[in-house]
């Protein structure tokens, strides 16, 4: 286990192996669990505004998902299936949260196995917290029904494309991958220069881009086996979704508070002025809406 400084405190750093993988890991403070997941195509510095002050009160890790930056990753599109993402995610729970579990906050694809998580093990999951990732099913409704989110959605499948989406990634060191989250619409001054850096270094380590692809490629594969379907994803512990309305990718749709009820019936949706990026863009309000849905109630 090392220790590095990051925003004024010392956040660890360290490896752990979980359903069979190996997965490296930063954690911070002490108390209740509080496990962050990332998406793509970001890592664990993903939360780098939220882990000092979640650390206050909470013990706070953050992972890199399989496949990502400094984890173990796994050969063949099947070893990124949502269950193993499920497993993997559950079994970090009960490492550093015990018989208690711990609260689950994700973003992108960590968001979506947060959702699967949560549904799946919800004796692992206190609270559930949610960023810019739509449930599964309601996402499938609006693929369906919006022509608006099958155009924001083509990029999946440039993605299933060998080869040619692995060099879009890696190209020019990454240049492309940062180039994309800032027309993307990402506030400037939330993604500086220095943080596009080792974003680029994470994305380009030997095996990562395949591995991060492979994500959208095990859910392609699950897609044309299912058609639009999908398991009725319900969800019983208290979830607050924060939702950055300019969001390129997804639909609002994606956020319909009255909808998500019928999978969802302990929900709170906050709508922000932010791009899918919303933690970095407003980590302040994203900060705060978090600690006061945690502390709602008691920790």
């Amino acid at each position: 286990m090392s220790a590095t400084e990051q925003n004024g405190s010392r956040w660890k750093q360290g490896e752990v192996v979980v359903n069979g993988v190996r997965l490296h890991y930063v954690e911070a403070g002490e108390g209740p669990l509080v496990l962050l997941l990332h998406g793509f195509p970001s890592f664990w510095r993903c939360w780098r505004h939220q882990i000092p002050a979640l650390a206050a009160n909470y013990h706070v890790v953050a992972p890199d998902m399989r496949g990502y930056n400094l984890s173990e990753k796994p050969p063949g599109v099947d070893a990124y299936h949502v269950t193993h993402l499920v497993e993997d995610t559950t079994a970090l729970l009960r490492h550093f949260g015990g018989e208690d579990g711990g609260v689950l906050v994700g973003h992108d694809w960590g968001g979506l196995v947060a959702w699967y998580t949560a549904s799946r093990n919800p004796e692992e999951v206190k609270k559930l917290v949610i960023l810019n990732a739509p449930h599964p099913n309601r996402y499938l409704e609006v693929a369906r029904e919006s022509r608006n989110q099958k155009l924001r959605s083509t990029y999946i499948g440039f993605f299933q494309l060998p080869w040619l989406s692995e060099r879009w990634l890696t190209l020019g060191g990454g240049i492309l991958v940062e180039q994309a989250i800032r027309a993307a619409g990402v506030n400037p001054s939330s993604f500086p220069a220095g943080e596009a850096k080792l974003l680029r270094q994470a994305v380009t380590r030997p095996g990562a881009a395949t591995a991060m692809l492979n994500y959208y490629r095990s859910m392609a594969r699950r897609t044309l086996r299912r058609g639009l379907k999908d398991e009725p994803l319900t969800v019983q512990v208290p979830t607050l979704l924060l939702w950055g309305v300019n969001d390129v990718a997804l639909d609002n749709a994606n956020a319909d508070a009255e909808v998500l009820g019928q999978w969802v019936p302990d929900l709170r949706v906050e709508k922000l002025e932010a791009s899918h990026w919303v933690h970095w863009d407003l980590p302040g309000v994203v900060n705060a809406k978090i600690l006061g849905f945690l502390n709602e109630g008691g920790r």
